[in-house]
């Protein structure tokens, strides 16, 4: 009888270890995922701030085509009056 608490026992002790390991891993692989999401909105971030100097390098471009084109006019008029 004693035997078979102690096998019975030793049953709970495993199924504990087991159910706790499976937490573990489960709590571990959640993780990853949210690290993974957070890079990817980094690199998403990244794309958007690099395309936005592109962007920005571009209206530069323009506005000094602007300049040289019409060099009596002032291109900040053009945009304060629309």
């Amino acid at each position: 009888m004693q035997a078979i608490k102690g096998k019975l026992l030793s049953l709970k002790e495993s199924r504990s270890r087991k159910f706790e390991t499976k937490e573990e891993e489960k709590a571990e692989k959640e993780k990853m995922k949210d690290r993974t999401e957070v890079a990817h909105e980094v690199h998403l971030a990244r794309e958007a701030e690099a395309e936005m100097d592109h962007h920005v390098k571009k209206a530069a471009e323009k506005a000094a085509q602007f300049e040289q084109k019409h060099p009596s006019s002032n291109i900040e008029d053009q945009f304060r009056s629309s």
